[in-house]
């Protein structure tokens, strides 16, 4: 076996481990088996992760586990591949089901799927496979290759939103992983498993990608996915009755960062050309090669496209890419973007269809003694005629409703409490977070479970000086890997340390522009008072609708970074 350029000498670790691995086989089936301990091998969990999975341990009860000399309380993180968030009913139901495997109900991730949390080594396969069950997967939903594919959230708005969603699907499985130890390890769940000689990986190769590698849909004016924090943002184009023109393409988007490295940092995409639909497939093939053999595979801290593009040069990029394809690049076409979160409440569509975007704080579905937000979607999915999607603000819409359904619907909303869009604050219909504590490896201090009260704190200063409506977008992650997309919040706090955040200001509210630091490594204390002082001033000094994140940057209260995509062309 070669990697992806031929070579097989001085391959770093992570390179070696995958080219090795038998396209991804490793001895999973083996370490699923072992009965002994509750972990799968370093090795194999890394592996894990192109199979849509973590290792975890429960943090909270480490030191605890230590000190009786017992293994950290492992359990797995399971990803659903779910393109563009949408599932049917059943799917839906039988998704709820399967949570019975982990300990916290449904989890909404950013990236418009669920995760499931707590799920032990013995139950692995019975999930995964229940998943793939019902028509679903969870290959390539995590590692270094193309993820879960993410688009705007109301493609049945009109038809040209309908179509733009399945080329989101088309493309998903066109650049899908091909190695066959998926269905080996979770359908088949051989105990040994091949060889891998009759294997092939046509675009990933036998190493597969430098890291990993997002692309997300969006369709002006809405940029509900954020589309310049992908590697890849195809930003649609439609024409005046809603016809599919073709698509921008912008590279080089990225969240994750290190923190007290400045050789790391977020990025956002650069529009670099326009497609039709007819070339969308191949032009997006070709532009994953180009990072599958220019990546950086020495340095996985610097291994994504953005890199790849800031080291090479923008022009070089367009220009490789250009040499690959045997169709000319065109300009890009205008667009404009109005803003970047949800829209809560009902939308009706142009064939009269109904969308209901329901508020799920930091996507949790779980019933607890407030509010019984599983259950809730679990009557709604048993009476929904039409289908249901997530957001990648971690939200839920119950889509194609006919119109002679929406009081049942609406009644079931009410009683299981999923109204939160109708009485929560403008901040808190803006905010997002990460898991982070306990689970997460990465995380340096709370988000989840810090949300709810670092949120009422921000309410109050904002009730202080008049804002209490203002429809802030707030995002709290726990480390700066920026699963929360932190760096394009109005605000954000991104962890340091447990009980230590970076508090950043300035992003727009359209998904253009990145923040920036304006308090660093400081505590709840510090932060409420740097808030305190910002909101009196944005409060006395904004001009007739201005957004927070625009007042900060004009009052010069932070610079911003200088990587700024066009409005407009």
């Amino acid at each position: 076996m070669t990697d992806s350029h031929g070579n097989t000498n001085n391959l770093s670790p992570a390179e070696r481990l995958k080219l090795d691995s038998r396209f991804l086989r490793g001895s999973i089936a083996q370490g699923l088996a072992a009965r002994h301990t509750g972990a799968i091998s370093e090795d194999d969990g890394k592996l894990l992760k192109f199979h849509g999975s973590y290792q975890q341990d429960d943090r909270d009860v480490r030191e605890e586990r230590r000190q009786q000399k017992l293994e950290p309380d492992y359990s797995f993180m399971v990803r659903v591949r779910l393109p563009g968030g949408v599932l049917s009913p059943r799917q839906w139901l039988e998704l709820d089901a399967l949570s019975r495997y982990g300990n916290a109900g449904l989890r909404i991730t950013t990236r418009q799927t669920f995760q499931y949390h707590g799920v032990r080594k013995e139950d692995m396969r019975d999930l995964v496979g229940g998943i793939n069950a019902i028509g679903l997967s969870t290959l390539a939903a995590c590692g270094d290759v193309v993820r879960t594919i993410v688009c705007s959230v109301n493609p049945q708005i009109s038809s040209g939103h309908a179509e733009v969603y399945r080329w989101s699907v088309k493309l998903m499985e066109y650049l899908a992983p091909k190695t066959t130890a998926y269905r080996e390890l979770w359908i088949d769940r051989l105990e040994q498993t091949s060889d891998g000689a009759h294997d092939a990986e046509p675009l990933l190769g036998a190493t597969y990608l430098p890291r990993k590698f997002k692309i997300g849909f969006a369709i002006p004016p809405y940029n509900d996915v954020d589309v310049f924090t992908q590697d890849l943002g195809l930003i649609a184009v439609l024409d005046a009755q809603h016809r599919l023109l073709g698509f921008n393409v912008a590279a080089g988007g990225g969240m994750g960062a290190t923190a007290s490295d400045p050789a790391t940092y977020a990025r956002l995409a650069d529009v670099i050309g326009f497609v039709p639909p007819e070339h969308l497939l191949e032009t997006c093939w070709h532009l994953v090669a180009v990072q599958r053999d220019f990546g950086d595979r020495n340095e996985r801290k610097h291994a994504r496209l953005k890199y790849t593009l800031d080291d090479r040069g923008l022009a070089w990029f367009r220009d490789e890419l250009q040499s690959r394809l045997p169709f000319a690049f065109e300009p890009p076409r205008p667009y404009r973007f109005e803003h970047n979160g949800d829209r809560f409440g009902w939308i009706e569509g142009d064939d009269g269809k109904w969308h209901l975007t329901l508020r799920i704080p930091s996507g949790r579905l779980r019933d607890v003694p407030s509010h019984a937000r599983q259950s809730g979607m679990r009557e709604i999915a048993r009476m929904h005629q039409g289908d249901l999607r997530m957001t990648c603000n971690q939200n839920v819409i119950v889509a194609n409703v006919a119109p002679q359904e929406k009081a049942a619907i609406e009644a079931l909303v009410r009683r299981y409490g999923l109204n939160d869009h109708e009485r929560a604050s403008g901040v808190r219909l803006n905010a997002i977070s990460c898991v982070a504590l306990p689970t997460c490896g990465l995380a340096m201090a709370e988000a989840e479970r810090y949300l709810p009260r670092v949120l009422e704190q921000f309410e109050q200063l904002l009730a202080r000086h008049g804002l209490q409506d203002e429809p802030i977008h707030f995002r709290l992650s726990g480390c700066p890997n920026g699963c929360a997309r932190p760096y394009g919040g109005e605000i954000a706090l991104v962890g340091r340390a447990v009980g230590k955040y970076d508090l950043r200001l300035g992003a727009d509210h359209v998904g253009q522009r990145l923040n920036s630091v304006y308090r660093e490594n400081v505590d709840e204390q510090a932060i409420l008072a740097a808030l305190d002082e910002v909101l009196a001033r944005f409060a006395a000094e904004r001009q007739p609708g201005e957004r927070f994140g625009d007042f900060v940057v004009r009052a010069a209260i932070v610079t911003p970074p200088a990587n700024r995509p066009a409005l407009t062309f």
